[in-house]
């Protein structure tokens, strides 16, 4: 069996247990007994009792044999739904779910590339500083494994193995992210007889929204509508509706304007029309930015052109684990690792691009071998 042909295996081992996000107990089991037989010392948090999950975040060490940069790498073990009983294909290059289910490469190729790393560190015989591994729980519902994790980890910088795009891509820049939730209170009346004493909290909620800037504000801020719920009887006036909202920008000062003016749509209305309105608001995570001249970056740019790649060096809108991990003072970007079409049944991941992740993992720590 070929190096190439084991990762493809675990990977598929991987994607074939059942992680959807909050139900990551079977996945962290088997990675624990994992590393225990890889001889690579590894422990569970206690996260699992801040998160409500089944399973917390893990923890493992690669005890150094040199002198250089320690470092860590970090994926997440949950999965969107329907990531149940996955049943992958190859075809043409790629690994394929069955079309039934998302495969679940995000973010099991991140996985499946550092436990093929280790395999190739003992077999090449790689010299290394001490190497921190985290995979979390919870990724996929607000980050909230990585928000909870307290572990001191004593490394200079990291990576997340969880973007897509292909090897080469480097997000060297996340948002910050905001959600908010408004309850927006009317008036019920009957919508036939007396439909004048009554404030439609639907009138009232669609108002604010029109009011409100949405979708791609500039190109650092966007925000959006996720939700927008109020039920009744076409005969009475609706007297409450539920908005759930977010908006996200990578400057902190921009996303905070943004939620004062989705703040005051809703008040500017619901007092006009003599309503009420209880707003409810959360920074979920922070933005982190970084330049090519920062160690974190420089580093993968130059593993990525080792790997005779271009290195695409680019801000993303989205947040991941990364963001958690920068706030706690650890510097760490997010990486492609090849997957496409995530959070659909089209999810895919060309087997050449999986086969390079641990390639590109064996740069990084070479490099950082010798700063």
């Amino acid at each position: 069996m070929s190096k190439h042909s084991r990762i493809v295996k675990q990977f598929i081992d991987l994607v074939t247990i059942d992680s959807e996000s909050g139900k990551e107990r079977d996945i962290a089991d088997y990675l624990l007994s994992l590393f225990e037989e890889l001889g690579i010392e590894a422990y569970e948090d206690g996260t699992a009792e801040i998160t409500g999950h089944s399973a917390g975040n893990i923890i493992a060490k690669i005890p150094g044999n040199s002198k250089g940069t320690p470092i860590f790498f970090t994926s997440h073990m949950d999965t969107v739904v329907p990531g149940n009983n996955i049943k992958p294909i190859i075809k043409d290059g790629y690994i394929y779910s069955d079309g039934k289910t998302i495969l679940g490469a995000d973010d099991k190729a991140g996985i499946a590339g550092i436990i093929e790393t280790i395999h190739q560190l003992k077999e090449d015989a790689i010299d290394h500083d001490d190497i921190y591994i985290v995979l979390t729980s919870g990724e996929e519902t607000g980050l909230v494994g990585s928000g909870a994790f307290q572990e001191d980890l004593p490394v200079q910088y990291g990576y997340a193995l969880d973007s897509n795009g292909e090897i080469g891509k480097i997000i060297s820049a996340a948002p910050s992210q905001a959600r908010m939730s408004f309850v927006i209170k009317g008036k019920s009346s009957h919508a036939g007889v007396s439909p004048e004493k009554g404030i439609s909290a639907i009138t009232m909620a669609a108002k604010a929204i029109s009011k409100m800037p949405l979708g791609r504000i500039d190109a650092e801020t966007t925000a959006n509508i996720g939700s927008f719920e109020g039920k009744g009887p076409t005969n009475i006036v609706c007297d409450q509706v539920s908005i759930i909202a977010e908006a996200r920008s990578l400057n902190q000062d921009k996303l905070e304007k943004q939620i004062q003016a989705m703040e005051e749509a809703i008040m500017e209305v619901t007092e006009k029309m003599g309503g009420a309105a209880e707003i409810d608001k959360k920074q979920m995570y922070y933005a982190y930015s970084y330049t090519e001249s920062d160690a974190v970056v420089k580093t993968a740019m130059q593993a990525v052109t080792n790997l005779g790649r271009k290195a695409e060096v680019q801000p993303s809108g989205g947040g991941s684990d990364a963001n958690h991990f920068n706030r706690k003072g650890l510097p760490t970007i997010n990486l492609g690792v090849g997957y496409e079409f995530i959070h659909t049944k089209q999810e895919r991941i060309a087997l050449s691009e999986l086969e390079l992740i641990p390639s590109l993992i064996k740069e990084i720590i070479k490099l950082a071998n010798s700063k």
